[in-house]
């Protein structure tokens, strides 16, 4: 029985997808939020269920999942296919930063299911054939590779050539090396758009004294797609964007002849190589992880690399400098705190010692957090940060740059912070001069999917009630509930509840603190005196 895969995203590759799976007869679901192309791919493809939400797609009972959306919306749909157990198959990039495609990667592992992107060239024959002759040695030890990836447009707005090109070769870069560069270097010119590269020439070096060029462009006066690599032996040349497509195989290179080097220039060999589709090589690969066999190109790790490297470039790129990665190190290495392996922390992160890191969270740059914090599941917290010491953040909570938490404050589960007030996915608002500042004083509680928008201040040993929205300032000691959140009574340090008399004075019950009512000002007078 044929694999029931739905397509999530009916755009222009995703229309491939679905024709392409509609003719492995393995077509059953299309997602698409445009009612007018769900309509117009039912009269297409009569057996296959529309659906206008993922969500619902997920619960309908499908094999495997392909999704072709934005790339920005790929993390967030993606992982929730891979929690509820469902293969997938994301096209490329799989996400938008490396740190993602690490906790996808992670996921898919934690629940034994299978993880593809859509890397798509390593299906192609040619370089399925080019791969089989190095590892067969018909080109000896490989010396240097360089991909030339040139057009005339399409010019894009929202990413630079690198991101837009580069993935397909560094893709096949990793596939035929097999391993990660030690050096990456990148540089570039943005002529049309400001700070967007048209042109960009990439230079990784492997171990083994391997060297990759990468040349990309979008303002060039002839289509050429080609991949040359050279070898102790031969040399090999692949373009793509000629008529003939040929693999021809040079015996050319540099022997030494009596300690003098001398050229080999010997016969040119064409390869023979099959002429399948490479999309429909791809689906068939998923096909089969999705029968219970194993996934042997462009896996999540494949994802995972490709995105480091075009991170790195993307560094050289803008900085001017090269990139050693193999110098980085994790911020994990430390052993004065706990970072579980599914969980990310980014390089610039401060962790104060005996700090814990749950599954699945992600700490990033500039964030600085203090001892003994116990940072839950699913958990991230933003750029810049800071958390006091012994906090507590349970899961499933995002902590936003322009929060600050103070000493023991408590996160409930699910609850949310903003850090945006007129928020618009049309019009972004990123950057420190959009953010407004929330402030959560030392031992506040924050209740299970409370919420707290921007710009307020939750006092000391304030209490925010279980689904609260808070929307001004709480103040010390108070508790508060509903929504908008209104006041309902005074708290002690211990969190019971407190009555004043009309002297304004107050005994908690629970603990013996004593309080003092100054208009709408709580003080703890007297605290509780230390246990002999």
């Amino acid at each position: 029985m044929s694999k029931r895969v739905c397509v999530i995203g009916a755009g222009r590759w995703g229309k491939n997808h679905i024709k392409t799976l509609n003719e492995l007869g393995s077509l059953a679901g299309i997602v698409d939020t445009r009612e007018a192309v769900r309509t117009e791919l039912a009269k297409l493809y009569p057996s296959a269920v529309t659906h206008a939400d993922f969500r619902e797609a997920a619960e309908a009972g499908y094999d495997g999942f392909v999704v072709a959306t934005p790339a920005e919306t790929h993390f967030q749909i993606a992982e929730h296919l891979l929690s509820l157990r469902k293969p997938v198959l994301v096209e490329k990039p799989i996400t938008l930063a490396s740190s993602e495609a690490r906790r996808l990667r992670a996921l898919s592992e934690k629940e034994r299911v299978p993880l593809m992107v859509g890397h798509v060239l390593l299906f192609h024959p040619a370089i399925r054939k080019i791969k089989e002759l190095i590892a067969g040695g018909k080109l000896g030890k490989i010396e240097y590779l360089y991909s030339n990836r040139l057009n005339l447009g399409t010019v894009r707005k929202e990413e630079n050539i690198l991101w837009s090109f580069a993935p397909h070769d560094i893709s096949i870069f990793q596939f035929l090396i097999g391993d990660r560069p030690v050096e990456v270097v990148s540089r570039g010119g943005a002529f049309v758009q400001p700070a967007i590269h048209d042109s960009t020439l990439t230079v990784l070096r492997y171990p083994g004294n391997i060297v990759g060029h990468i040349f990309v462009s979008w303002l060039h006066p002839f289509k050429e797609h080609r991949l040359v690599v050279i070898g102790s032996k031969g040399m090999v040349s692949y373009e793509d964007s000629s008529d003939s497509r040929e693999i021809l195989f040079y015996e050319k290179g540099i022997d030494w002849v009596k300690g003098e080097p001398i050229k080999r220039d010997g016969p040119t060999e064409k390869i023979a190589y099959g002429q399948a589709a490479p999309l429909a090589e791809e689906l068939k690969a998923f096909i089969a992880a999705l029968e219970g066999r194993p996934v042997e190109a462009a896996d999540g790790r494949n994802a995972e690399e490709v995105l480091d490297i075009l991170e790195q470039a993307s560094e050289s790129l803008i900085s001017g400098k090269e990139v050693l990665p193999a110098k980085k190190e994790p911020a994990a290495a430390k052993t004065d705190y706990f970072v579980h392996p599914t969980a990310v922390v980014d390089a610039d992160v401060e962790l104060g010692a005996g700090t814990k890191v749950w599954h699945f969270s992600h700490i990033q740059s500039g964030s600085r957090i203090g001892k003994n914090v116990s940072i839950g599941q699913n958990v991230n917290v933003g750029n810049n940060v800071r958390i006091g010491n012994s906090v507590k953040i349970q899961n499933n909570v995002s902590v936003y740059e322009g929060v600050e938490l103070e000493d023991f404050v408590f996160c409930g589960p699910s609850m949310v912070f903003t850090n945006v007030k007129q928020p618009r996915s049309e019009f972004p608002q990123r950057g420190t001069e959009f953010y407004y500042k929330t402030l959560v004083k030392k031992s506040a509680s924050l209740g299970a999917n409370s919420t707290i928008v921007c710009g307020s201040t939750v006092g000391q040993y304030a209490f925010v009630g279980a689904g609260a929205v808070v929307t001004k300032d709480v103040p010390d000691f108070a508790l508060v509930v509903g929504n908008p959140a209104r006041f309902l009574s005074w708290v002690c340090k211990c969190g019971h509840k407190i009555e004043f008399d009309k002297a304004k004075k107050s005994v908690c019950g629970n603990c013996g603190r004593e309080f003092q009512k100054s208009g709408e000002t709580v003080t703890c007078v007297k605290d509780k005196p230390a246990a002999k």
